[in-house]
This record gives C-alpha cells, structure tokens and sequence, in this order.
C-alpha cells in the first residue's frame, strides 16, 4: 500500500510540473493571456509576465511545427456563401428581366401614344379636376415632346 501511495504522489507532482509549464503575458490590449505555447515575436520582454521553469529569458518564437495547423477553410461556410451568391445573382437577373419588360412595355405604348397624337384627329382628355378638354396644338405639341424623349429613352 505505501508503494501506491508513494506512485500516486510522483505523478500527481509531474502533472502538477506540466501545469507549471505556461506562459503569461500582456497583449497589445492590456489583456493577459496564458498559453503553453511562447508568445508570438511582437510581444515585448517587458509584457511577458511568467515563463515555464527552466526556460530562457528571450521568448522563443514559434516555429511551424508548434504552431496549430489550421486549414482556414470551413467547408460550410463556403457553400452558404456559395448559394448566398447564387440566389443574390438570381434575384439580381429577375429584377433586369423585369426592368428589361417594363423598358419594352413603355416603349411601345409610348409609339401607339405617339401615333394618335399625330394622326392630327379631334383628341379630348380629362383633366385633373376630372373634366373633358380638348387637345389643342399646343398641347398636342408639348405631349408630342414628352412622347418622343419617352422613346428615345426607352426604345433605344
């Protein structure tokens, strides 16, 4: 039985060594932070709070093979961006598609619009207080103006 004892007091003193192997220092935020791995390079001597036993007194820069490998891809993340961009690119063509109808729509009621105006026939409209007028020339002219810069900007 004291020999169990005794094996059971040396490991809980190597576990108890390996907790003792950890670094703390200050980062650039005024934060502590504790690793068991050195501080990277930009962290000053003066920031470097405690250091494992038995290490010296320059930090020791991690190599490639300390530092966590870390793929930087998340899979996932990838394809929700991915169909993120599709469905932003799908919405975007409908709207064009519907842009594009309402340019054709337009441009051909403003032509038939056009040819009635100069057909040089009797016109009446109504009015903003909901009354009949007659279409007289001049008119007949500004609507004429307003007709032509309608195709002009949508039949071109």
């Amino acid at each position: 039985m004291n020999q169990i004892q005794r094996f059971l007091l040396v490991a809980a003193c190597l576990v108890s060594m390996s907790a003792a192997a950890q670094w703390q220092w200050l980062d650039k935020d005024g934060r502590k932070v504790f690793s068991d791995r050195a501080p990277p390079p930009e962290v000053l001597e003066k920031d470097i709070l405690k250091r494992p036993l038995g290490k010296a007194s320059a930090p020791v820069p991690q190599t490639e093979a300390s530092a966590p490998r870390l793929s930087g891809i998340d899979k996932d993340l990838l394809e929700k961006k991915r169909k993120a961009d599709e469905a932003d690119l799908a919405k975007r063509k409908a709207e064009q598609e519907q842009f594009v109808k309402a340019r054709i729509e337009n441009c051909a009621r403003a032509k038939q619009a056009r040819a009635t105006y100069a057909s040089g026939q009797r016109l009446a409209r109504i009015n903003e207080k909901g009354e009949r007028e007659i279409v007289d020339d001049a008119i007949r002219n500004a609507e004429l103006k307003r007709i032509d810069a309608i195709i002009q900007s949508d039949c071109n």
